[in-house]
């Protein structure tokens, strides 16, 4: 066995494997302890169903849990193995049963393939379930599908099985998509559109990476009236759309691009910054001593702010250390990846929908020829440049929609609008493909046809375990026809991915051009 097996990301090496050393700085042991982290959630799921108790602390630990060993979270392995003993002490006051765990990387190469799948899948839920569960909001079929999901994992099941398992967690999923959007908008409001700064003013600052909309939240409260301005970074730009969010006068703007230029973007910045979920990596020394975490991310060595038992949290170190650095002594002229200093998002399924009867005329009109999803994670891999050349091909008469934050990829360019709806419309964070389901749901009712049937052309990039849960997500509910990138997932065999190509017409991305003429049905 080697160090490590890890291929749960895009950025696997040579898109096989990690086996000595993580692409995203994960080291073997902590590889190690991930891995032993799931066998013990996987024990403690099946007691819990054996004895018919899904109790509160281990709904909790589960999904945190799960989330924990998702990419880019946690490095540190004292947390880790501190919450591993969390859930073998859960997992012993339900019951002492003696639990067979299976091999998770071993086994005939397609069972291997479609068990991953779906355990790659609840990593991602998990995410969206556990900000739910932050904002008090709960489902009982999703919550009780972690203990299903895990135990299922557990077991021998014939390939058509594991793809009917599979198609049932993407359904699943959904409900969670659901679930999490109900949470955000019950308790900051609908978002609306909003165009966000880049540039970034002189004086004190935070920067707030990932997520969770609470963390921020209860930062912009305890920050009000201090002189110290907020800056979303990353998942967090769609933020600034939540009207109370918004609110706040010293939610700034928005800091850098996507997660894998953080190295380069947070090299010697006078401010700290907060991580409230991934996508954390390993910091340079410029700016180590500024990097706070949260929730269940941590890197060994960092400062880690805990909540009491009813998720408060004291940001007073952040804070601190915001004012000791003291920010820029001037105004600093900044930019997203084309140049642009202006970003628009807050086009979240209200916001669209409210220009439903506008883009229903304009599409019968012929203004809008075609609709584009371009959405998805990005990462530091040389051919997702594509994507921003996809989105400077498109016709001028098509709308882009976007989210999650493959879209800093072209987010700063103008291309300006329709009958007065913008080109491109941000979503906001990757569950909000909720959103992006909800619209087609919509103009396909407003049409009377399947979506499959509508003008509209799914573009989709992935990096880790919540892109991949989206994915299933949108193959259960029987979408079709969609373009997938930069690269196949590692973890998907051969016979799985030809199954997906027949049966749902998965096509990966090829060049820019090529797949716009067959798209449009040029050439």
């Amino acid at each position: 066995m080697s160090n490590m097996f890890c291929f749960q990301c895009q950025q696997t090496a040579g898109n096989k494997c990690c086996v000595n050393t993580g692409v995203c700085g994960k080291q073997p042991e902590t590889a190690k302890l991930q891995d032993e982290l799931v066998y013990e959630l996987i024990r403690l799921a099946e007691t819990a169903e054996k004895h018919g108790q899904h109790t509160k602390e281990a709904d909790r630990l589960l999904m945190d849990g799960l989330f924990t060993t998702l990419t880019n979270v946690n490095f540190d392995n004292e947390a880790i193995k501190e919450f591993t003993e969390r859930v073998k002490n859960e997992k012993e006051k339900i019951g002492n049963d003696n639990i067979e765990v299976v091999s998770l990387w071993e086994g005939a190469n397609d069972i291997v393939s479609l068990r991953s799948t779906l355990l790659f899948g609840l990593k991602g839920m998990a995410a969206y379930a556990h900000h739910a569960m932050n904002l008090g909001f709960e489902n009982n079929a999703v919550t009780a599908w972690f203990y299903k999901g895990l135990c299922e994992i557990n077991r021998e099941h014939s390939v058509e099985e594991w793809i009917e398992l599979i198609m049932e967690f993407g359904r699943m999923n959904f409900q969670c998509m659901e679930l999490l959007d109900h949470a955000n908008t019950a308790s900051f409001g609908t978002p609306t559109p909003v165009k966000v700064q880049v540039d970034i003013k002189k004086g004190p600052f935070i920067v707030v990476s990932g997520h969770d909309l609470k963390d921020l939240s209860q930062l912009l409260e305890q920050t009000k009236g201090k002189g110290i301005n907020i800056y979303t970074h990353s998942e967090m730009l769609p933020a600034h759309g939540y009207p109370e969010l918004h609110k706040y006068e010293h939610l700034a703007g928005n800091f850098g691009t996507a997660w894998q230029s953080q190295q380069k973007e947070f090299e010697d910045i006078p401010a700290p910054i907060l991580f409230t979920t991934n996508c954390l990596m390993p910091q340079r020394p410029s700016y180590r001593d500024r990097v706070y975490t949260t929730s269940v991310v941590g890197y060994e060595g960092l400062i880690h702010i805990t909540g009491d038992k009813d998720g408060k949290k004291d940001f007073t170190p952040l804070i601190q250390k915001s004012l000791e650095l003291g920010g820029y002594e001037h105004d600093r002229s900044m930019s997203g990846i084309n140049g642009g200093h202006i970003l628009t998002t807050g086009f979240a399924h209200g916001a669209v929908l409210s220009h439903a009867e506008k883009i229903i005329e304009s599409i019968k009109k012929g203004d809008i020829k075609h609709i584009f999803l371009v959405g998805g994670c990005d990462g530091a891999h040389p051919g997702r440049n594509y994507y921003t050349d996809f989105v400077k091909q498109t016709p001028m008469d098509s709308l882009v929609l976007t989210l999650a934050c493959g879209k800093y990829r072209f987010n700063d360019l103008d291309l300006g609008e329709i009958n007065g709806i913008p080109r491109i419309l941000d979503m906001g964070q990757c569950n909000d493909a909720y959103s992006a389901i909800k619209v087609a749901l919509a103009l396909a009712d407003a049409f009377g046809c399947a979506v499959n049937e509508l003008p509209l052309t799914l573009v989709l990039s992935w990096y880790e375990q919540k892109a991949v849960c989206i994915l299933l997500t949108l193959l259960s509910l029987g979408l079709k026809n969609m373009y997938l990138g930069p690269t196949l997932p590692a973890f998907m065999s051969e016979n799985v991915v030809k199954y997906l190509v027949d049966a749902y017409n998965l096509q990966p991305i090829t060049a820019p051009e090529q797949d716009m003429d067959a798209i449009l049905g040029r050439g």
